[in-house]
């Protein structure tokens, strides 16, 4: 049975921030940290004081996180960037919303006292006898401290106040991971009514020393337990009170937060067994209610989607996505009499094709909107035609300036947007062979059940159309309007670029609705482009009578690709350890390995097995003098831990790759420790130790990880979630009929067992009766 958390978090927008740039504007953007780990950067939204960045993202991660931190910060191309303010949202309020937190935040000041991180390892003991009793406090080390001094660590030491007196401990310079193992004893007064008072602190020979947190006991209740030991939380000091420094703004979030208990997958498997069976049987009527049937029933538009990609994953670990896709359509086409409105509902059958081309099918869509989309981009024209935008430029070279008239600019926009949608459609209509074989196989099967649905002459284009409602409509053309949010582009299109693309999807969708005449009347303005259109439609409908025609076996889908170039310096080489002697290699990571080549075509190498691995983790900043770097720590050979560190261009690929890293790896024998800085001579630079093999000093973290559609499939997870649904809207279901085919679908294999937790347990009952 496990338990986990996972973290909905949408950063839509923000409002009033101040000015921090002399043009009086700024350049925000956001970072976001769970428990001060900064886990997701969205792009800068370049010279505006309201910005909209509308990006989602979910994290996984273990349930006892207390809170996550939104900092909005100001890009500064010269200098540090400026801290325009942040917003914390505690675990306690997520829970108090188990639908969410959906509102409009003000941004606080960034008080150094509160900006702090970490555990500090104690133990505290009540000693002698009632005639003269002694308080000892043992300070054994501290892990994650803040780092406070410009060479990315701090100098801390130990104040430990009880009864009016204050002992200190020595400092340990240049670590964040300190080892003091110091003790101090004060005399226990039983009429002492202060707490005792563990602070850390940062020296500085200059400057005042910084505050990096306390833990605070009541000594009165200690007595009764005589000694506690363990990893206590830092806490910040907030017995100063807050100055109010003005208005710096709000920010508009969401956020969700669900926790789940996971059984272990035989607990499941009736439930999976009756969908596949049903599955499998297809879409002939029998006279019985399906539980698919059911589920589509009884899907609300705020849960839908979440409920098809948890099915289309669950069929996809089960080989029978095509078949479970097979029978939406045809549940679907049973209930549309108008081929005009087929698949343009947010229906199950629509939110599951959406979500399975999503999962199956990114790596092919980065392959064919890729260079259209970066050329757009790189180019940067001025791309207008509705004549109600268009800007009036001055035009030519100094002296010969002239005004560019409103149809020069339609007419060169039409040249322009012509040139990107002809090399788009030759890009597409080259991708057949490197369309993934199940969404052909799909894609086959939709043209068929719609031509056998509509098989009048009169309607001989909705099988077309079918096909590019899904992969025009809800695939090329999202991705084309929104590239970051496909990871097509590292940052958000300025608004020149942002029209382009968006003209540029329009064309797109009217290629898909193959109906140029029907466009025409909406947008008259897009007449220009008809006769490129009228082509392109032509040339769409020839690359899906090729795409149905491949007869190709369906191979295993492997979810799991990432590739990209990183700076690899290999832990066991020579030399010294300096970000210079980082060597770049294009790296791609499989189900099977981690391997690199010197360019994306050349062939690769293998270079760790997954199974050898041992942690994925991140490296402190000082460790190299540069920052998103990673440790890979994994198994040699003879069985030797070894080390290999890989540098990042930025926080949002760093956890990308520990995320896809520690997904792929979710079964193996991971360590709980680790060295978070590097063997420099004969000690740790993090923790000081000499012991090169020795126990690390932070704890591992493989339990974070970013949820991202190529993630690897989860059976377990994906069942529970769909459980979870069905029971929610039991009554519901109620009124469409009893479940009848679960009556007999090994009822005492799932409720014999005396581990299973009685309300999960329970819920299964009632759901099967």
């Amino acid at each position: 049975m496990a338990k986990r958390s996972s973290l909905f978090i949408r950063v839509v927008e923000g409002k009033h921030l101040p000015a921090k740039d002399i043009t009086g504007s700024s350049d925000p953007y956001c970072i976001v940290k769970i428990d001060n780990e900064a886990i997701i950067r969205t792009a800068t939204v370049w010279k505006t004081l309201s910005p909209f960045w509308g990006e989602e993202y979910e994290v996984h991660l273990p349930p006892t996180f207390h809170s996550v931190s939104f900092y909005v910060m100001d890009e500064d191309a010269l200098s540090r960037d400026d801290v325009i303010g942040k917003v914390c949202v505690t675990r306690d309020l997520l829970t108090a919303h188990p639908k969410g937190y959906n509102g409009w935040l003000n941004l606080t000041e960034i008080d150094p006292d509160e900006e702090v991180q970490g555990e500090i390892h104690l133990q505290i003991e009540i000693l002698g006898s009632d005639a003269a009793r002694k308080l000892r406090c043992s300070v054994f080390e501290a892990r994650d401290l803040a780092r406070k001094d410009r060479n990315g660590a701090s100098d801390p030491f130990v104040r430990v106040r009880y009864n009016s007196k204050t002992q200190e401990s020595s400092v340990v310079k240049k670590s964040c991971y300190p080892r003091w193992n110091e003790t101090f004893e004060f005399d226990l007064d039983k009429s002492a009514t202060e707490k005792l008072c563990i602070e850390v602190w940062d020296w500085d020979l200059v400057s005042r020393n910084d505050f990096l947190g306390k833990v605070v006991f009541n000594i009165q209740g200690s007595q009764t337990v005589q000694q506690e030991e363990g990893w206590f939380r830092l806490r910040p000091d907030k017995s100063k009170p807050r100055v109010d420094e003005g208005n710096l703004g709000s920010l508009q979030l969401q956020v969700r937060l669900r926790d789940e208990t996971v059984l272990p997958g035989s607990y499941y498997q009736p439930l999976v067994q009756l969908l596949c069976q049903e599955v499998k049987a297809g879409p002939k009527q029998d006279g019985k209610l399906r539980l698919i049937t059911l589920i589509d029933e009884t899907t609300t538009a705020e849960c839908r989607q979440e409920v098809a990609i948890n099915l289309v994953k669950l069929f996809l670990g089960q080989g029978l996505a095509k078949e479970f896709l097979d029978l939406l359509f045809k549940l679907e086409l049973d209930k549309t009499g108008e081929p005009n409105t087929l698949f343009r509902s947010n229906s199950l059958a629509s939110k599951s094709m959406e979500s399975f081309l999503k999962v199956t099918g990114m790596q092919y869509l980065h392959s064919v909107l890729g260079p259209t989309v970066n050329r757009v981009f790189d180019e940067k024209k001025y791309i207008e035609l509705d004549p109600s935008k268009v800007e009036i430029k001055e035009v030519g070279c100094s002296g010969l300036h002239r005004i560019q008239t409103e149809s020069e600019v339609i007419q060169q926009s039409t040249q322009h947007l012509q040139s990107y949608l002809t090399d788009l459609l030759i890009t597409i209509a080259k991708s057949v062979r490197t369309c993934p074989a199940t969404i052909r196989a799909t894609f086959r099967q939709l043209f068929k059940r719609v031509e056998e649905h509509f098989p009048e002459n009169k309607h001989k284009n909705v099988k077309f159309v079918a096909v590019t409602s899904f992969l025009c409509l809800r695939f090329f053309s999202p991705a084309i309007m929104s590239p970051k949010l496909f990871h097509l582009r590292e940052k958000h299109a300025d608004s020149r670029t942002s029209r382009t693309l968006l003209l540029l999807a329009k064309a797109i969708q009217t290629v898909g609705n193959m109906d140029a005449a029907a466009s025409r009347a909406k947008e008259g303005w897009m007449a220009p482009l008809q006769p490129t259109i009228q082509q392109s439609i032509s040339q769409m409908k020839e690359f899906i009578t090729k795409l149905i025609d491949i007869e190709e076996k369906e191979g295993p889908h492997t979810l799991l690709h990432l590739e990209g170039p990183l700076f690899i310096h290999r832990g066991k080489g020579k030399g010294p350890l300096l970000s210079s002697s980082f060597k770049k290699l294009h790296f791609s990571l499989t189900s099977e390995a981690l391997s690199f080549a010197k360019t994306p075509s050349s062939k690769k190498s293998s270079f760790i097995t997954l199974a050898n691995i041992r942690a994925a983790e991140k490296v402190e900043e000082k460790s190299f003098g540069s920052s998103h770097v990673m440790q890979i720590i994994y198994a040699d050979e003879p069985g030797q831990l070894e080390m290999a560190y890989l540098q990042c261009k930025c926080v949002n690929e760093l956890n990308q790759w520990l995320s896809a890293l520690r997904k792929v790896c979710v079964n193996n024998a991971m360590l709980g420790s680790y060295h978070p800085g590097v063997f420099k001579g004969d000690k740790w630079s993090c923790c000081h130790q000499k012991d090169k093999t020795g126990l690390g000093c932070d704890k591992t973290r493989h339990g974070v990880t970013l949820q991202e559609w190529n993630d690897p499939l989860d059976p377990d997870l994906e069942a529970q979630l769909i459980f979870r649904h069905l029971f929610g809207v039991k009554e519901l279901m109620r009124l469409f009929q009893v479940l009848q085919d679960l009556e007999d679908a090994h009822h005492t294999a799932i409720f014999s067992s005396g581990t299973l937790a009685d309300r999960d347990r329970n819920c299964l009952l009632e759901l099967q009766t």
